[in-house]
């Protein structure tokens, strides 16, 4: 049996829907932009009971604030543009009766509808759940105004430093919401990301009774860097596709190109000899291999630096993602 676990923003979706469902109110993506590099900080701090993608439960009350539906995510979900090659990938995938999966970060309305255009059954999909509608039937309205207050100072620091954010945001969280009805929300909304990630991913491997060993991932960000740590440790395959500085790290082998579907030989040739195989489809020099579509495929596992094909990812991220290339 072959089985693969896809992340799905960055490898399946070129957007960030959490940041596009921010933009649709004023100010919303400069909000969102400090939002998410205090989520860096509360990861890379290991702060108690924190997972990198919790940003999704961060940004949830000024969604609830700014009269933000579920019928927006899935809107958002119709419009979004999926990477090139992903299409394609998953029916060669299929075709060659791989189990698919995709564990993402992204709430439920929009990880379930791009799932569904891609051809991804529901349930080898694991996201966020977000009762949002229910949600807001439960806040207390008078306590909005601390949000209208936390979004000005928000705006006011944004040449700031990382101190200054975090200090800002430690305190709105941690302090003024946790005495408001909407503490709900930080109950009810537990993101799927870092170690849930790699639980969710345990779960679905059991559940087909395959080893690690034989599993595939990839992922592109700070919310699948466990993931792709715990499928390299077990010896399978764990892919960075287009990534950053805090996933690149983590995987066995890296992919910088504008296409998904350029990994297809490294997939074929894994079936038919695992990770020494891969290595040997790979080139060891400084950039790796070249695809068809001017992308660059290049072997990881016990690299001691990293980082000189960093900019390559970076380079490629930007063309494929965008604006979202930017939030980590």
């Amino acid at each position: 049996m072959s089985i693969i676990f896809f992340d799905l923003e960055g490898p399946l979706v070129t957007q960030d829907n959490a940041y596009e469902l921010m933009k649709l109110f004023p100010n919303g993506d400069k909000i969102f932009k400090s939002i998410s590099r205090y989520d860096d900080m509360l990861t890379l701090e290991n702060r108690p009971g924190y997972e990198p993608g919790d940003t999704l439960a961060l940004i949830a009350p000024f969604l609830v604030y700014h009269k933000i539906k579920e019928s927006d995510i899935v809107a958002l979900a119709k419009q979004a543009a999926l990477v090139k090659g992903a299409t394609q990938l998953i029916s060669l995938l299929k075709e060659h009766a791989w189990h698919i999966f995709c564990i993402s970060t992204s709430y439920e309305q929009y990880a379930l509808h791009i799932a569904q255009r891609l051809g991804i059954s529901s349930q080898n999909v694991a996201c966020t759940a977000f009762s949002l509608d229910e949600i807001v039937e439960t806040l207390c309205k008078d306590e909005f105004p601390c949000l209208q207050k936390i979004e000005g100072d928000l705006l006011n620091i944004q040449t700031a430093g990382d101190d200054e954010i975090k200090q800002i945001l430690d305190r709105f969280y941690w302090n003024i919401l946790s005495g408001t009805s909407m503490k709900i929300i930080f109950e009810q909304v537990k993101p799927m990301g870092g170690q849930r990630k790699v639980e969710a991913l345990k779960r679905f491997a059991q559940e087909h009774k395959e080893l690690l060993s034989n599993c595939v991932v990839i992922g592109d960000s700070i919310t699948d860097s466990k993931m792709l740590q715990t499928i390299d440790q077990a010896s399978g395959l764990a892919i960075a596709f287009n990534a950053n500085e805090y996933a690149l790290p983590y995987a066995t082998m890296g992919l910088a190109s504008t296409r998904l579907d350029d990994l297809w030989p490294v997939l074929e040739t894994w079936e038919k000899g695992r990770r020494q195989a891969v290595q040997k489809l790979i080139d060891k020099g400084k950039i790796g291999k070249k695809t068809n579509e001017n992308g660059y495929l290049h072997w990881l596992s016990d690299t001691k630096n990293v980082a000189e094909y960093l900019p390559l990812h970076r380079r490629f991220r930007s063309i494929v993602r965008k604006d979202a290339a930017r939030l980590g």
